[in-house]
């Protein structure tokens, strides 16, 4: 009969050991396991292996010719699991050009254990008010809050992320608009912002979400923000709509490149996203 090729493991336990108590305590099988093991190695191969003492066990000739042969096989095993698991690693580069609100808060927290997990896994967050192309590779994956309408792409919506006019902690509504600085990129969100103030209310335009909150907090103005990022911040919410009753509220799309469909890193990276943004969707209405 052929050799099982697991009683080779038994084999050196017990040429190791030089008994089958230390064998079977190293293989954590009992006594009898071992014995019987041996015994059917020893049938398969055709050639005594042990020689009996009642001190113990012995290689004979043929065992201590054998011996290097089944060592070398214990050590390709040992590699060939070592590869297994690298395989089953995640690695290589994934760039993601998001939409600022989402970096902080919900982006890095979610792919921290990813990357904990994957040391070989690099990841790039990039943040600009302009949308990148992915046809050119300039991301591998993209948040947006507009629908591309062409290319060979994958397009799926994650959230509708609603906002409201915001104004200081107290309560109080300041004359002044914290806003963005002019850009076209930014219409929807400076239109609503235009919503709320007359023709001579004076501004203070900075162009980051963060900077914006903290102006708010500091009586500085109000300003028209995410809910999500305003409610724990404690700013007081003073309009969910526009003056007109119109809503303010941006789907978030998740997009990447159809040819990229394949890659376990960007589906991994893509998941772990998708899941931290699908789990908190309830944040982002003006309900909380």
């Amino acid at each position: 009969m052929p050799p099982n090729w697991d009683d080779l493991r038994v084999f050196l336990a017990l040429a190791r050991e030089g008994s089958l108590t230390g064998a079977a305590r190293r293989l954590g099988a009992g006594v009898a396991t071992v014995s019987r093991r041996i015994e059917r190695f020893e049938a398969a191969l055709g050639v005594p292996l042990f020689l009996r003492h009642q001190s113990g066990y012995s290689l004979t000739d043929q065992g201590l010719a054998l011996l290097p042969r089944a060592e070398a096989a214990e050590e390709a095993l040992a590699g060939l699991r070592q590869e297994a698991g690298e395989q089953d690693q995640i690695r290589g580069h994934v760039r993601i050009a998001s939409i600022e609100s989402l970096i902080t808060p919900l982006l890095i927290p979610a792919l921290a254990p990813l990357l904990a997990a994957h040391p070989g896994l690099d990841v790039e967050i990039l943040f600009s008010t302009q949308a990148v192309n992915l046809h050119r590779h300039d991301a591998d994956l993209a948040l947006r809050m507009l629908r591309p309408d062409h290319g060979h792409l994958r397009v799926r919506q994650l959230v509708v992320m609603g906002f409201g006019l915001y104004g200081p902690p107290d309560g109080a509504r300041p004359r002044r608009q914290v806003s963005w600085p002019e850009h076209l990129s930014l219409g929807t969100v400076l239109a609503w912002s235009r919503a709320f103030a007359g023709p001579d209310t004076p501004r203070f335009a900075v162009n980051t979400l963060e900077a914006q909150i903290k102006a708010v907090g500091q009586g500085l103005g109000v300003a028209v923000l995410p809910h999500f990022l305003a409610r724990p911040a404690g700013l007081t919410l003073i309009a969910a709509r526009l003056p007109d009753g119109g809503a303010m509220e941006r789907p978030v799309f998740m997009v990447s490149h159809a040819d990229l469909a394949g890659s376990r890193r960007v589906a991994a990276v893509a998941e772990v996203i998708t899941d931290a943004i699908t789990a908190r969707r309830g944040e982002f209405g003006a309900g909380g």
